[in-house]
């Protein structure tokens, strides 16, 4: 049997924190920012932690066993 690969997009984008968090940077910062509030842009600053039902699907991506 070949060995399971991850998926190359999935492992550019997103860490796993050693609980098993998936890490992730903020959307909306790459552009446009001149429109958005603040506080967003705020808010957004540094990586944030995934909410755990799309986590579920991210882990599939990295960890093709897990």
């Amino acid at each position: 049997m070949p060995k399971l690969k991850t998926k190359s997009g999935a492992k550019k984008r997103f860490r796993l924190t050693a609980t098993g968090k998936v890490k992730m940077g903020a959307s909306r910062r790459r552009h446009g920012l001149s429109n958005r509030p603040q506080k967003m842009k705020r808010q957004s600053r540094g990586p944030q932690i995934m909410s755990e039902p799309d986590a579920k699907i991210v882990r599939k991506f990295l960890l093709p066993l897990g």
